[in-house]
């Protein structure tokens, strides 16, 4: 994890951090509580485990700017993988169904096509590994309990556009990269998945990573 120095500061109190793959939001909190001796942090919103990027996060006062930076718009590079599915909808789950690709399905054109129709809003059920609570318990309790939310909240997603950078097969899997631009409250993983249906195969993220190139 990148710790604040001078330069990395948008006020005195809010912090831009930049979190590694493999480690969750909170566990970036957790540390810099310890090596800045303050436990009043928050943050502007949640990084995927497998996601690296910035984070804005704000320090004792900092923490009631926090909603300001939420809402923001954001960018994302995403990999979604087509031809299986995981219990999580990632690279972290156990797979669920797999399915070999083929090639003559993934022309570019019909990727293309897929992408852009992709644009606009989207009413999707949120992700089963996700924080949003449902009966005051996170949707990734009864995942982890192996228990069955009362209902699946369906959520509005709203892409502003999207840029596919590469597609490839690779093994019995067909990879597709792009450029997403959204709204606060997406779910990439969701989207992903959204557009494996749509080129008929399940899907899973691959790989997220917040900002532009």
């Amino acid at each position: 994890m990148t710790l604040p120095q001078s330069n990395n500061y948008i006020e005195s109190d809010i912090l831009l951090v930049h979190k590694p793959k493999g480690i969750t939001s909170f566990d970036v909190i957790r540390k810099l509580r310890r090596v800045l001796g303050i436990r009043k942090i928050g943050h502007a919103g949640t990084l995927d485990p497998l996601a690296h990027g910035l984070m804005i996060v704000g320090v004792q006062t900092g923490t009631k700017k926090m909603q300001q930076y939420l809402k923001l718009p954001k960018t994302y590079i995403a990999e979604i993988r087509c031809g299986h599915s995981t219990t999580t909808g990632d690279l972290e789950g156990e797979i669920v169904e797999e399915k070999s690709v083929a090639n003559s399905d993934f022309k570019e054109k019909n990727v293309q096509e897929v992408l852009d129709g992709m644009v606009g809003q989207h009413q999707l059920e949120a992700p089963l590994y996700s924080a949003l609570k449902v009966e005051g318990k996170p949707l990734y309790w009864y995942a982890r309990n192996n228990q069955k939310p009362p209902f699946i909240p369906i959520k509005e997603m709203n892409v502003t556009n999207i840029v596919l950078l590469d597609s490839y097969a690779s093994g019995k899997q067909y990879v597709i990269s792009v450029r997403i631009d959204v709204s606060s409250g997406t779910y990439i993983i969701t989207l992903g998945e959204e557009v494996g249906r749509r080129l008929g195969y399940t899907a899973i993220l691959g790989g997220l990573y917040p900002g532009k190139i």
